[in-house]
């Protein structure tokens, strides 16, 4: 393995007007001494009160507990609640392993078992647990700040949030409000400027989909005729190994299911009425991606959008490649077709806090959730552009999308990520580094790495391997597991690290998988 990089994170100390602005946290302590008869002087000590994000001594103390992952640190529960869950979910259920607490990439398990956290407490836990910058939650809720609000009402956090979005999209800096006012301005029919605020990822892509197919179907009555009424839509999805539709995941609503495989009399009813078709296109094959939709994009027939991911993580994190996504933006652009980047599972993990940005993209649909509230609350944005605004004000809100403590968690994460794109760049790549030098030590079990930086698999040449691989590595406290659940996906096994994990922690972990793969072969 390459030498560990000598990376250290960046000290972020910011109180919470640092955050959402002066001006607002002085109104908002006015108004609170009126409303409980208290001291606004009092609140606002509380308001400029600098946390420090990432304390000194917090990284060492995480490092030290490295030796003791596997072995029984706290007397853990004798008797837990045992809960009424589906079946489904019962039987994949390891309550053994269930929360007592957390601290940065480690989790105490019932069993009281010192756990390491390598898929981010399945894929949401960017800055580890109890990160100490989200104290200025806490801040935030003492000051008497409402966490519920209505789309009507959107607070002022959530419309700052939605600013910054923007900004990062565009790659602005912060302070740069002249550039900021003519993003928001812009009329380009492609430039992302506009935000929904939903609360799960499933409920994002949905809204993408509604925007997409309302290009299609009057969304109510009395409105006019959509700009392709009358043509069949027809999705653009990644392919899977055999040429079906399953390597794709974009959330757990009906029409997304369909999208990927599932619901396939439902998908077939969609077909035979021409209602909706689903098309695959295989990954990174650029003449196959022309092929598909030249095909589909003539007659009746108009290619509606083109849905995808940058890491795969729900198909063994395979990684679409810079050049195959850029001549697919080419096409789609030529044909007038809606790009939607899904970077639900990757913003947050990027140094540019978006993926499509290193890859010089222009989406005209962003997705986005899971990574920028860190796990603390269900929230996820869409961003999109002028040409896809054609949602009523109805069309794809929830009551609670608008919470204002949820986006002030974005805004914490996005302050830290931003501080720190050195440390996530250089920790994430020595990580990518280590996984491929295990591939090329192992290649009689280990086919190749995949992924990119903390968002990374290895792919194993049996299904039987990679199963025994991950039996080791989680016998011994590693919270690790293989994609299994989807017929067609490669043997492989799923990590996504916290951001926060120190240069120390990654060799730990490469250490362990590369004893666990000296085992598999002596055996």
């Amino acid at each position: 393995m390459t030498r560990i990089p000598d990376a250290s994170i960046t000290r972020v100390s910011l109180s919470l007007s640092d955050i959402i602005g002066a001006e607002y946290t002085r109104a908002v302590c006015a108004a609170r001494a009126v409303a409980e008869g208290g001291d606004a002087r009092a609140l606002a000590a509380i308001a400029e009160e600098k946390v420090d994000f990432f304390p000194a001594g917090l990284a060492p103390r995480l490092d030290a507990m490295l030796p003791l992952v596997g072995t029984r640190v706290s007397e853990g529960l004798a008797h837990s609640a045992r809960g009424a869950p589906s079946r489904g979910v019962r039987d994949a259920s390891r309550t053994d392993a269930a929360p007592l607490t957390g601290m940065g990439f480690f989790r105490i398990g019932e069993d009281g078992r010192l756990y390491f956290v390598s898929k981010a407490e399945h894929y949401h836990l960017s800055l580890g647990h109890a990160f100490p910058g989200y104290r200025l939650l806490e801040h935030a809720r003492a000051l008497g700040i409402p966490n519920i609000t209505h789309n009507n009402t959107r607070g002022h956090i959530t419309r700052l949030l939605e600013e910054e979005l923007v900004a990062a999209a565009h790659g602005l800096r912060r302070d740069d409000l002249a550039a900021l006012e003519r993003a928001l301005d812009s009329t380009d029919p492609h430039a992302l400027n506009r935000v929904i605020n939903l609360e799960t990822g499933s409920l994002v892509v949905e809204a993408a989909l509604k925007m997409v197919l309302t290009r299609f179907f009057s969304f109510e009555k009395g409105q006019p005729a959509p700009k392709y009424a009358g043509r069949v839509p027809v999705i653009l999805v990644m392919g899977d190994r055999e040429g079906g539709t399953g390597a794709n995941y974009h959330g757990t609503t009906v029409l997304t299911q369909v999208m990927r495989g599932l619901w396939p009399e439902l998908g077939a009813r969609l077909e035979s009425s021409d209602s909706m078709r689903v098309r695959p296109v295989k990954i990174n094959d650029s003449a196959d991606f022309q092929d598909v939709l030249t095909r589909w994009d003539t007659g009746r027939y108009k290619v509606a959008a083109f849905f995808h991911e940058i890491v795969m993580m729900n198909y063994g994190a395979v990684r679409l490649e810079q050049d195959y996504l850029a001549r697919a933006y080419a096409l789609c652009r030529e044909h007038d077709v809606p790009t939607v980047a899904d970077e639900i599972q990757s913003c947050a993990w990027s140094p540019e806090m978006f993926l499509f940005r290193e890859y010089g993209l222009e989406p005209d649909i962003v997705a986005m959730g899971k990574g920028f509230p860190g796990g603390e609350y269900p929230a996820a944005r869409v961003l999109f552009s002028p040409g896809v605004d054609t949602l009523q004000q109805f069309g794809a809100l929830v009551t609670n999308g608008q919470e204002e403590i949820a986006s002030l968690a974005f805004l914490v994460t996005m302050a830290f990520v931003r501080a720190n794109r050195s440390f996530v760049s250089d920790v994430g790549e020595y990580y990518e580094a280590g996984l491929k030098d295990l591939a090329a030590r192992h290649p009689d079990l280990v086919e190749r790495m995949e992924g990119r930086r903390h968002m990374a698999s290895l792919f194993f040449h049996r299904a039987e391997t990679v199963s025994r691989f991950v039996s080791i590595l989680v016998k011994g406290g590693i919270d690790i597991s293989v994609q299994s659940y989807k017929a067609n996906c490669p043997p492989s096994c799923m990590t996504k690290l916290p951001l926060i994990c120190t240069p120390r922690a990654v060799e730990y972990l490469i250490g362990k998988m590369d004893a666990a793969l000296q085992t598999l072969s002596r055996s």
